[in-house]
């Protein structure tokens, strides 16, 4: 039998690793994770909260972080359906002369393209360089946030925290609106308006708008809800503030104590120093000082266990009539403040401006404290 030289032995051997190599590559999966991420930090909340893993499925409206550009802020808004993003929307965009036209072409195309992609990894716009840079940014943050609220929903069953959120002052062409949502089992369960527009047509203009903001919001449980006709302006001073809400709202489920306690962060962390859920520090907290018609009122509480033991004020109107009105009314509210917990309290007759600055010294306290 002819013998195979061996030279021809080293060849054939070589063919067949390299064969083999070949095979193998052709086997990898088509989407490498490194490249992926590469191209889409962060893709969809879809596709991450699912990689989150335990079937954490998101649904809301998160707003991003407002991004600054040469033209002016751009911030985004998206609505996820489970784990999915349903609409996309621009609620600051660069406006005045040609900045107004290039949001006009840029932002709807944008908006489709995040819907269509599900991920911050979408094209810029020809022409509108500086706003798609801005969008993206502020969508990337809104998608985080998404993202954030699946691992706080794990275990859960509820991205946001039970408690009463105060959101940001939004201002507007006439006055500042800010939104105050009570949230119980994941649902809000009220909102109000803490400030609105006041003086003139913008009384009117309050009082159409603002009880029908408020019961959209209860239904729709989320910041995306119809402007009122004829109180554009604070319908969307309202909305911005609520959706700032609704993020503490969610911010607040992911420091909260496992046990279900309102308290937030302030019982959690004493829990876990004392080794006993039920053993929380009291801690005291002293809220923004707030100035009225006549004079600063400032409210200092002190919580345990996630609930005020004790009501003071620290500032109150003086001088004249005032003494007597601080006197009369003060005592109720600390008393008012400590039985319901919140300051969702009434305010004292004959003294309603320093009750009402009371009552939002008071929500800054327990904003401070996490009640």
């Amino acid at each position: 039998m002819r013998k195979s030289h061996p030279l021809r032995r080293v060849v054939l051997a070589t063919a067949a690793t390299v064969s083999g190599v070949v095979l193998l590559l052709s086997l990898k999966p088509s989407t490498d994770p490194d490249a992926a991420q590469a191209a889409g930090a962060g893709a969809g909340a879809a596709q991450e909260a699912a990689q989150g893993g335990a079937g954490a499925v998101v649904s809301g409206t998160m707003t991003g972080d407002a991004a600054q550009t040469q033209y002016g802020a751009v911030q985004v808004r998206i609505t996820v359906v489970e784990n999915k993003i349903t609409k996309a929307e621009a609620v600051q965009a660069p406006k005045g002369g040609t900045s107004t036209q290039k949001t006009e072409l840029a932002v709807p195309k944008l908006n489709a393209a995040v819907v269509a992609r599900q991920s911050a990894n979408i094209d810029t716009v020809s022409g509108a360089t500086y706003t798609s840079e801005g969008y993206k940014k502020s969508l990337q943050s809104a998608i985080d946030k998404a993202n954030a609220s699946a691992g706080a929903s794990q275990g859960s069953g509820s991205a946001q925290a039970a408690g009463t959120f105060t959101g940001d002052a939004a201002q507007t062409q006439y006055g500042v609106v800010q939104v105050r949502i009570t949230v119980a089992g994941g649902k809000i369960t009220k909102a109000e308006a803490v400030q609105a527009p006041k003086g003139g047509t913008s009384d009117q203009k309050t009082q159409l708008s603002v009880p029908k903001l408020n019961q959209e919001a209860v239904a729709a449980g989320t910041a995306d809800i119809d402007s009122v006709s004829g109180a554009t302006y604070t319908s969307e001073g309202y909305k911005k503030s609520l959706q700032s809400a609704l993020d503490k709202a969610k911010a607040g489920k992911g420091s909260s104590s496992g046990s279900g306690n309102a308290g937030g962060s302030s019982s959690g962390s004493s829990a876990g120093s004392s080794g006993s859920a039920g053993a929380a520090q009291a801690k005291t907290v002293t809220g923004s000082v707030e100035q009225t018609q006549y004079g600063p009122v400032q409210v200092r509480i002190t919580v345990a266990g996630g609930k005020i033991t004790k009501a003071e004020a620290v500032q109150a109107p003086k001088g004249g009539t005032s003494d007597q009105k601080t006197q009369l009314s003060v005592p109720k509210l600390n008393q008012e403040a400590v039985a319901a917990g919140s300051a969702d309290i009434d305010s004292v007759s004959g003294a309603t401006y320093t009750s009402e600055g009371y009552k939002k010294s008071l929500q800054s306290a327990l904003d401070k404290a996490g009640v």
